[in-house]
């Protein structure tokens, strides 16, 4: 067995001791209420159970990142599998370290959900080794990205705590407008999250039914000199084609429930990297999602949020706070020296310049920023509570649209990254 074989192995252990660990988070947490233990001394046993267990999937985790590292002679965060990958383990390290800081078991049955969802987003991506293109090839590369995501690890931890605040605080049986507005956008937040399961789900269900459609896509490049260069690319999908890509021809389709063509095109100005299988992916991801929120809806008969906010009851909305803050304060400067710092000087080496406004450059300076003005407002003007959290819950998702969002929209020098 290779190493990168055997590093596949260690990354199934990983996700599936982390379900454990959340299930037994949920224990430590909402089992209190039914043990005929002590309610502390029962989330104490439980959330000792459960951080074992997670730190048994961190190292399983770290076990495949090294294996695969040595296994393939490159660091593995060169493609979106190998960096979503990393990325779930940075959140696990970050979130061992608060953890470690605060003691407080809660924390962990909202940051493992968030890890099994970013490993198994990551898993619907392609799993070979890649060779690396030259501008990847450089050892500060290495840094600049593991250091962004370190960063970006720890804005997802102080978003989990974010939200849990929100949950803890929200008044889910108010009738004002202001607390229907709160309910409203809580319980988007957490539809945004199931989007993503629903994707997940939608992927390995046609990924097993061995769905396949392929189009043939002309892409028109006008040079400097105004020479117009014609080049033609086979794009493949998994998923059941919705939205064909713009310029294209089709070369096979699977039929779907009668659909024997794409409904549309993708529109002209998505020019990412695969933008109109990327722009299909969304758009199951919303039809996905939107059935398995409706169907928790019908299980439950009420908003997510109200069915979690009684575990919340007893909960110390200021330590949530805090936790929340204190994540984004120690992620703040990793992610300055890997986004910005590190991320200029492997673009000098590489392109020739620090900096250059490619679209993900941009997007990165515009988390920096969003998250200066995040510490700025909570430290000068005394922004916490409702104020802090939602900026923290909204943080994260400009993270995720510099992440993925923007390869769906716009080309540029890192559109390898949504290969």
């Amino acid at each position: 067995m290779s190493l990168v074989d055997f590093s596949s192995d260690a990354f199934i252990v990983a996700f599936f001791l982390y379900c454990f660990a959340f299930m037994f988070y949920v224990i430590a947490i909402a089992g209190k209420k039914w043990s005929n233990r002590d309610p502390i001394q029962h989330e104490k046993r439980w959330g000792r159970i459960a951080f074992i267990t997670s730190s048994l999937g961190l190292a399983s985790h770290l076990t495949f990142f090294f294996t695969r590292w040595a296994g393939s002679g490159q660091i593995p965060t060169s493609n979106m599998y190998e960096f979503m990958t990393f990325l779930g383990m940075s959140i696990m390290i970050a979130f061992t370290i608060v953890y470690a800081i605060y003691r407080k078991p809660l924390l962990g049955m909202f940051s493992l959900p968030l890890t099994v969802i970013i490993v198994a987003y990551a898993s619907v991506f392609p799993q070979e080794v890649q060779p690396l293109i030259p501008a990847l090839n450089n050892y500060w590369l290495k840094v600049h990205v593991t250091t962004a995501a370190l960063g970006e690890a720890f804005f997802a931890v102080g978003f989990a705590a974010g939200l849990m605040y929100l949950l803890r605080v929200v008044d889910f049986k108010g009738k004002t407008k202001e607390a229907k507005r709160s309910q409203f956008w809580v319980e988007f937040s957490l539809y945004s999250i199931i989007l993503i399961v629903g994707f997940i789900v939608a992927v390995f269900a046609f990924r097993g039914m061995g769905y396949e459609a392929e189009f043939i896509q002309q892409k028109s490049v006008i040079d400097s000199k105004g020479i117009e260069t014609t080049t033609e690319e086979t794009v493949y999908y998994t998923l059941p084609a919705i939205v064909k890509p713009y310029n294209s021809d089709t070369v096979k389709f699977d039929s779907f429930l009668g659909m024997s063509e794409p409904i549309f095109e993708a529109p002209y100005w998505m020019n990412g990297a695969n933008s109109g299988r990327k722009l299909n992916t969304v758009v199951w991801s919303i039809i996905a999602g939107s059935l398995l929120y409706g169907l928790l809806r019908l299980v439950f008969r009420k908003p997510l949020g109200a069915v979690i906010h009684p575990v919340m009851e007893g909960v110390d909305a200021e330590d949530l706070d805090e936790i929340s803050y204190r994540a984004i304060a120690i992620g703040f400067p990793i992610f300055t020296l890997g986004a910005l710092i590190f991320a200029m000087i492997w673009a000098n080496i590489a392109w020739g310049r620090f900096w250059g406004w490619d679209p993900k450059e941009v997007w990165a300076l515009i988390t920096w920023l969003y998250y200066s003005a995040y510490l700025h407002f909570r430290l000068s003007r005394g922004w916490q509570g409702h104020r802090s959290a939602w900026l923290a819950v909204i943080g994260f998702v400009v993270v995720l649209f510099t992440l993925v969002g923007v390869n769906l929209v716009i080309a540029g020098l890192h559109s390898y990254s949504g290969v």
